[in-house]
């Protein structure tokens, strides 16, 4: 396994770099997110490589989102950063209730980066693995019919698939009332069958009790049955990152 895996390495920086991109600097790790993401076929892995590698020099020219380029989706004090799960992956919360649809839809996407990228580097122990996963919360508890929206759901796990593959550990989604049942059917619809499976729609007691249990009560909030404080996205204060993979 080990031999195959070494060659498909080997073939895929090759491809990289006959697609006129190079994948120097980045560790085995990242790369083989982008291999199992095509089902370790070299040549879809490589063009999904090279197209991140466009898409993140155009959205992230600076190599990070700074929190003046979002200041209308940092307002609201929606996303929360709770630390690391028992499996030792970051949890990050979305509470729905405090969300509208973006006007600007460019800064939108820039905080759906910020997210991304602060959630993940709040695993890294000094230095980026490349391998380094999350967990997410999605919860709809008080939600309105103005709090829904679907654009931006597909936009998240659209940038999970396309661009963090692999990252994505594992989804809960809490509180869905009746009426999101259907937004959730169209959302699915964006969804690969790999991302689904990540997918925990929370309904009932044991379900809740498992949820608990599979992320840790003690970063959980206590408002989700755990013993932590909630802890909003841009009050958490992450260590410099050494360089490393990306």
């Amino acid at each position: 396994m080990d031999q195959q895996r070494d060659f498909a390495l080997t073939q895929m920086r090759k491809s990289v770099e006959k697609l006129g991109s190079s994948a120097e600097g980045y560790g085995d790790h990242t790369l083989i997110r982008f291999l199992i993401a095509r089902s370790m076929e070299v040549e879809k892995a490589a063009k999904m490589f090279v197209q991140w590698q466009k898409w993140r020099n155009a959205m992230v020219p600076n190599g990070f989102i700074s929190e003046s380029e979002i200041p209308d989706e940092l307002e609201a004090r929606k996303i929360f950063l709770q630390g690391l799960s028992g499996d030792k992956f970051p949890l990050m919360i979305v509470q729905t209730n405090r969300h509208f649809s973006a006007k600007d839809q460019i800064q939108f996407k820039k905080f759906v980066i910020y997210i991304l990228d602060k959630t993940i580097a709040s695993a890294f122990k000094g230095r980026e693995v490349g391998n380094e996963k999350l967990i997410g919360i999605i919860d709809l508890q008080n939600i309105s019919y103005k709090n829904i929206d679907a654009r931006g759901l597909i936009t998240g796990f659209q940038f999970l698939q396309s661009y963090y593959p692999e990252r994505l550990a594992k989804c809960y989604i809490l509180h869905m009332p009746w009426f999101f049942v259907s937004v959730w059917k169209l959302v699915s619809r964006f969804l690969e069958k790999a991302t689904l499976e990540k997918v925990v729609i929370v309904t009932n007691e044991d379900e809740t009790r498992e949820f608990v249990r599979e992320v840790g009560e003690e970063v959980l909030p206590e408002v989700y049955g755990g013993k932590a404080k909630l802890v909003a996205i841009q009050d958490v204060e992450l260590e410099p990152l050494q360089n490393g993979s990306n």
